[in-house]
């Protein structure tokens, strides 16, 4: 039986505008996104090297966020903006603690 062709059909978020407040979280989350996304490989047995490797669980970016290369924090900050996005495409309101 041949699989039928996958379309993704992500919500649609072109059209959001984030509250100012908000453009300071950017950063923030997109910093998380890089630790968690490196938390998990550290813990799968990754470790740093120059190149990418899959056989030998070496990356380039596991260095802390402030260390990578600005194309691999506009990928992160891509994420997190597309999250916030999404959240608030998908009704939702984020309201900051006191």
């Amino acid at each position: 039986m041949e699989k039928e062709t996958y379309t993704p059909a992500p919500l649609d978020t072109s059209g959001e505008v984030l509250p100012e407040a908000l453009t300071s979280l950017i950063e923030a989350l997109a910093k998380n996104v890089h630790e968690v996304w490196a938390q998990s490989r550290l813990a799968e047995g990754w470790r740093y090297g120059e190149r990418r490797d899959d056989v030998a669980k070496t990356h380039p970016c596991l260095v802390p966020y402030e260390e990578l290369p600005e194309i691999e924090k506009a990928y992160d900050r891509n994420t997190a903006l597309g999250t916030l996005r999404f959240i608030q495409a998908a009704g939702f309101e984020i309201v900051k603690r006191k």
